[in-house]
């Protein structure tokens, strides 16, 4: 039997660059990019969005996305599908319907029989047609680590553009998945993980955030982020920067993943996760004013492990959204009862104007 996620170092999102790595390059790209950016741009790099934004004409915008993750499942349709829904939702998370996608693979055909490949396009164009998405065409690349994804393009209602700048104080922040999948994935390559916990992940991984983004239209929302790679509290520092906003995080609603705590409190977590951790450990503290450290202090401890999977690298995460408070309710009410898991995980506040370092508060 082929085992996929041999052919890969790091499975899912988990395999991007870090995310302090990335800023340092992207934020340096930013200040030697030129200030003269044409009109019909709506949403570029500077907000650290989850997708660009253009106008086409009056009434009419384009979102641009592009996704591309190595195998964190072995079955070749499975790891298909989810880094299918996992390119699409960028678009969701900026308000917008993907139309048309473009395959984008790298693959070891010294290595694997082509019947994989197949499976693995198979596999993204089940999800997109689930999502109304054609598939129009592709680029491929000769490549030892198999790797997998699309570049989309989507329309926004000009009107309804979920931009992070949007966020506002007294905002609720609504997430509509689980957590937990970059954790369940390394325990799916050590062969670890349970059926039920396997299941639960794909199930997951493969969930289309079209219902969640469609159920959050009608509440009014203003900015919303996917949660991938650089986990709940990373995209959420996106979300926050730049603005005067804190966060408060209630560690204890965030919904889970069945057996994430137990496989953490074994010692699987990706290095991406531990990345994301180091990364915003100056950004968090905890409510209570505790001092927050860089590095998980007790694998054993609720607190800490909560505070980790907060910071785990997800793969087709859920939609975090930032939903007006008189809405909050309504809107994860209908949620639930679309089948998601949603949740009230937080909200934003006005920045004191003593402490505006304190950008997420962790409350255990």
């Amino acid at each position: 039997m082929i085992r996929l996620t041999e052919y890969a170092r790091g499975g899912g999102c988990a395999a991007k660059l870090r995310l302090n790595e990335l800023t340092q390059v992207l934020d340096r790209t930013r200040e030697g990019a030129s200030r003269e950016q044409s009109a019909d741009v709506v949403v570029d790099h500077r907000y650290s969005d989850d997708a660009a934004v253009m106008k086409v004409t009056p009434g009419t915008e384009l979102v641009f996305t592009t996704d591309v993750i190595a195998p964190l499942v072995d079955d070749p349709a499975t790891f298909g599908a989810i880094a299918a829904t996992n390119a699409m939702s960028d678009v969701w998370a900026m308000g917008g319907e993907p139309r048309f996608a473009l395959n984008l693979v790298f693959f070891s055909d010294e290595n694997l029989p082509l019947d994989v490949l197949h499976e693995i396009l198979a596999g993204g164009q089940r999800a997109c047609a689930a999502a109304g998405v054609a598939v129009v065409g592709g680029h491929s690349v000769r490549d030892p680590e198999v790797k997998f994804g699309l570049a989309v393009t989507g329309e926004v209602n000009p009107a309804n553009v979920w931009s992070n700048r949007n966020a506002a104080a007294g905002d609720v922040l609504i997430l509509s998945k689980a957590l937990g999948t970059g954790i369940l994935s390394q325990a799916i390559k050590k062969q670890s993980a349970t059926p039920a916990q396997i299941a639960a992940a794909v199930t997951s991984m493969t969930t289309l955030n079209q219902t969640a983004a469609r159920i959050a239209q009608r509440h009014g929302v203003r900015a919303a982020t996917d949660v991938t790679g650089f986990g709940l509290c990373g995209h959420l520092r996106n979300l926050l920067r730049d603005t005067a906003l804190v966060a408060d995080i209630e560690l204890n609603n965030l919904p889970l993943l069945p057996g994430v705590l137990e496989h953490f409190a074994l010692g699987l977590c990706p290095g991406g996760s531990k990345a994301n951790r180091t990364f915003v450990a100056p950004m968090l503290r905890w409510a209570d004013g505790a001092p927050f450290a860089v590095e998980c202090t007790d694998i054993n401890d609720r607190r800490e492990q909560l505070a980790s999977v907060a910071c785990d690298a997800q793969t087709s995460g859920g939609l975090l959204l930032c939903v007006p408070a008189a809405a909050a309710a309504a809107c994860t009410a209908e949620l639930v009862e679309a089948g998601l898991p949603a949740a009230i995980v937080g909200a934003l506040h006005s920045a004191p104007s003593n402490d505006s370092r304190a950008t997420i508060r962790l409350h255990a």
